[in-house]
């Protein structure tokens, strides 16, 4: 069953398309995070970018990556090399064989419609779609002045298919890549690499996709077909799914000298900066075999103490949850059991100065839904909101205090804050609703309202409102507050404005105890991500928006894209980077200063 390898995704450059692991889920070779893709009747009311189909040029030979040279080769990297996979007989004959069952799999599933959140004429059409690797490109062209202040490389990934999807996907599940732009001295650089996870090696060797999609596949019957395949190839030996299987496409993280990219479906992957502004994939990074399991894309660094606080989620057996922490210098805490009657699908956390703040949300995961025809992830409408309030430090989970907060699904927290004199804590996030609706053709308006959730400690009683005044109200989502206070009381969050979804039209400067809006509006058939805070300095004494906003930005008529850096005070434009080639909608972004970058691992 052949399929064009990433070099498709050079024919979205001159074909511009608009458009409208525990140790458990290891033994079964997949992580699955996928949500229910039960059909529901359609209605047109969705307010979202991505209705209609698109026609994708796919080119019918592939690339090589020798024709994408490497600026810097002084890296210490292990070396990768790529070639046809010598099987013995028998693997040849099993390979032959679960590639015919595949195409009869395939074959049928294409004699149904996929829905639109599954559909990869949808998900990837337009600027959604995926672009080659990008060798260092020096000296680009600047509108504006660069601040002299920013000296570093702002880094944001996103989700990059190397093959041409061959059945259901979803926009979360393309191959992580890197798009970096290093800034020095008001000059600028861009380079843009894939993240080579094992799960991507394997597959370039083997020169099409044979890892299931979390989303985009695993769903019912044909889902459980995928899986029963896949672990068929990894008992012939034809894939290892023992190295993981993740695609480290969601959060960056600088942490201990070392820039980590990260899924919540595996360890994260160290990622070397190069001299010349140059990505390299050093590998997967267990914190030097301190790390057994699987760590969600968006861990936390206390801005103050230094320490990385994270979590990790099992779908199959308990423990489903656990807390865990690094020193500075990356020493791992013991693990802390989490209880949780039901596996539970946690995208992001917070922390305040001592506490972590876990969300055990209604979606969730059963396994045993795809056996009936469903997904192993749904929504259940019967399951309790609540927080999970727990000191940092804590070596169990006996004194973790549980706050309900009913019909509360924050896909993603912007901050979290303690006030002892009313003994709450402050949480700050987006409430989505139709909670699965980033997921599933939902037959209501998506909504993303940006909240202040109250949790008191002592009556374990909660209130939440939204933050804008409903007449102002805009999908908000993706974005921050200034690091540099995280977890510590914030009066500014900075949120992609999410219209038309998923596109992001501007973003927002929002006042989070006056409810005030600010906003920045890309212009017309213009559309950026998440707006990146970086503050002028580490000095908490200066003011909270002292600093600027870095977000890329893509122009739809022009097919061209651009780094904008924005003071945050006043939402002045102060320099436009002109980028060397087309710049996908993405996830998550960090930067890197200069001077850590001196001591990079």
């Amino acid at each position: 069953m052949a399929s064009s390898t990433g070099n498709w995704a050079k024919a979205q450059i001159s074909h511009p398309l608009s458009s409208s692991s525990s140790s458990s889920t290891v033994d079964l070779g997949f992580f699955p995070t996928s949500i229910s893709r039960k059909k529901r009747q359609p209605n047109n009311i969705i307010h979202s970018a991505l209705h209609s189909r698109s026609v994708l040029h796919f080119p019918k030979q592939p690339y090589e990556n020798d024709m994408i040279p490497r600026e810097d080769t002084s890296v210490n990297v292990k070396p990768k090399t790529h070639h046809q996979p010598q099987w013995n007989l028998l693997q040849r004959t099993a390979a032959m064989a679960f590639d015919m069952a595949e195409s009869a799999l395939v074959s049928r599933e294409r004699q149904h419609p996929l829905p639109k959140t599954a559909d990869p004429l949808v998900q990837i059409s337009g600027n959604f779609a995926p672009v080659p690797e990008q060798p260092v490109k020096q000296s680009l062209p600047i509108t504006g002045t660069i601040p002299s202040c920013i000296s570093g490389v702002y880094l944001r990934n996103g989700a990059n298919p190397l093959f041409e999807p061959v059945a259901g996907h979803h926009l979360f599940d393309g191959d992580g890549m890197v798009h970096a732009v290093s800034i020095d001295n008001g000059n600028a650089s861009y380079a843009c690499r894939f993240t080579e996870t094992q799960r991507l090696l394997q597959e370039k060797e083997l020169g099409r996709p044979v890892f299931p999609k979390a989303i985009g596949e695993l769903h019912g019957h044909s889902g459980i077909a995928r899986l029963l395949l896949f672990y068929a190839r990894g008992l012939f030996g034809l894939v290892d799914h023992k190295q993981g299987t993740g695609i480290a496409n969601a959060g960056l993280v600088y942490f201990n000298n070392r820039l980590l990219a990260m899924s919540e479906d595996d360890l994260p992957y160290h990622v070397r900066i190069t001299a010349s502004g140059d990505l390299e994939t050093v590998g997967r990074y267990n914190f030097d075999d301190q790390l057994k399991s699987t760590m969600i894309a968006h861990p936390k660094i206390d801005p103050f103490s230094k320490e990385l606080f994270a979590l990790s989620y099992d779908v199959v057996q308990k423990p489903y949850l656990k807390y865990f922490r690094f020193s500075p210098d990356g020493r791992k805490s013991p693990d802390v059991e989490i209880p949780l009657t039901v596996p539970t699908m946690m995208h992001d956390f917070a922390i305040t100065e001592n506490f972590v703040v876990i969300p055990d949300q209604p979606v969730v995961f059963k396994l045993q839904e795809m056996i009936t025809g469903g997904s192993p992830v749904i929504y259940d409408k019967n399951k309790k909101s609540q927080f999970g309030i727990l000191s940092k430090n804590a070596s169990d989970s006996k004194d973790v205090i549980w706050v309900e907060s009913p019909d509360t699904f924050c896909f993603h927290l912007w901050n979290a804050w303690e006030e002892p004199e009313s003994d709450e804590v402050v949480v700050i996030g987006s409430c989505m609703t139709p909670p699965d609706s980033i997921f599933n053709e939902c037959d209501e308006s998506l909504k993303s309202v940006l909240s202040e959730i109250r949790l008191n400690l002592k009556t374990g009683e909660s209130t939440r409102r939204s933050i804008i005044l409903e007449s102002d109200q805009v999908n908000l989502e993706a974005g921050m507050v200034n690091r540099n206070r995280l977890g510590r009381k914030t009066r500014y969050a900075y949120l992609a404005i999410a219209e038309p979804w998923p596109k992001v039209s501007g973003f927002a400067k929002v006042d989070l105890f006056t409810g005030e809006v600010k906003k920045h509006i890309y212009g017309d058939r213009r559309y950026g991500g998440e707006p990146f805070f970086l503050p002028q300095d580490d000095n908490c004494e200066s003011a909270e928006d002292d600093g600027y906003i870095l977000s890329f930005v893509h122009d739809e008529k022009t097919w061209k894209s651009e780094l904008q850096i924005l003071n945050a005070m006043n939402l002045h434009l102060e320099a436009s980077i002109k980028l060397p080639s087309r710049v996908p909608y993405g996830f998550h972004g960090t930067f890197i200063d200069a001077k850590a970058l001196v001591n990079q691992a």
